[in-house]
């Protein structure tokens, strides 16, 4: 082994390991090397299950990351079934609503939320997720429900940090219209939470608030002169060939999953 790594360090032109008589540990190239290694190894094991006689295994560890509403009560049950249904499998799940890099922190899968921009990863488009404008029947009793655009300026509106100003399609084309409230978080949870308390208007995505409109608790808001943009529910992988077993069976329940829900 340690030949192999020698080997590998020469043909690099760098050391990938701290080596003492005590201990071994990686440097902060053989940290940045590690996920492209364990592409390499999950590469090998696809093939293997490809044209393999058992074609049906599922094994491995499965490390996602996803937003953390949408993680929590669509990504959580089927982690839960993917489970009980594979035993030889391992998942780590990271719910966050920040943006992480999947390649340098080593993740087989994304799912995102977001208008996409270019990159060297592989999207792979699951349901359609609009945004939404919405309020409590309170609120809107109380305050009225505004009609355009500048008649949100005398509203409170419950800002989620990641977006800053709000976008709307006018006439075809994006604007981001900036607005004010007394709320402000980087959580979808906080957001949503202080719009069902009847404290302000906010605009998430459909998946985010689909049950609360359901149910009465939220409703939606039509403006005359502008209209909400169009999202969609993304997973995004580093690579389109040697997908991992583990992460196709995920990617198929996921898109099943999403389409027994169709947004709007």
């Amino acid at each position: 082994m340690s030949r192999r790594i020698a080997a590998l360090e020469d043909e690099l032109g760098v050391r990938l390991l701290h080596r003492t008589t005590r201990s071994v540990s990686l440097t902060p190239e053989g940290e940045a090397f590690l996920p492209y290694a364990s592409a390499m190894i999950d590469a090998e094991e696809g093939a293997r299950h490809e044209f393999g006689r058992n074609l049906s295994a599922v094994r491995g560890h499965l490390r996602l990351t996803a937003p953390s509403i949408f993680g929590q009560e669509i990504v959580l049950p089927l982690v839960k079934e993917l489970l009980k249904q594979y035993p030889e499998i391992g998942v780590e799940l990271d719910l966050s609503d920040r943006v992480v890099d999947i390649v340098a922190g080593g993740y087989d899968l994304a799912i995102r939320i977001a208008v996409l921009k270019d990159s060297d990863l592989i999207a792979r488009r699951l349901a359609a997720n609009p945004r939404i404008l919405c309020a409590s029947p309170a609120y809107l009793a109380e305050r009225g429900t505004p009609r355009t655009v500048p008649e949100l300026h005398g509203h409170d509106c419950i800002m989620l940090t990641p977006i800053g100003k709000w976008p709307f399609v006018i006439d075809g084309e994006v604007h981001r219209i900036s607005l004010s409230g007394r709320f402000t978080s980087a959580s979808v949870e906080a957001v949503r939470s202080i719009a069902l308390d009847g404290s302000g208007i906010a605009m998430l995505t459909w998946w985010d608030v689909r049950e609360h409109l359901a149910s009465g608790r939220l409703r939606q808001i039509t403006l005359e002169d502008a209209s909400t943009e169009e999202l969609s529910v993304w997973a995004l992988t580093p690579s389109r060939r040697y997908v991992p077993s583990r992460v196709k069976v995920f990617l198929d329940a996921l898109e099943r999953a999403l389409t027994d829900s169709p947004a709007g």
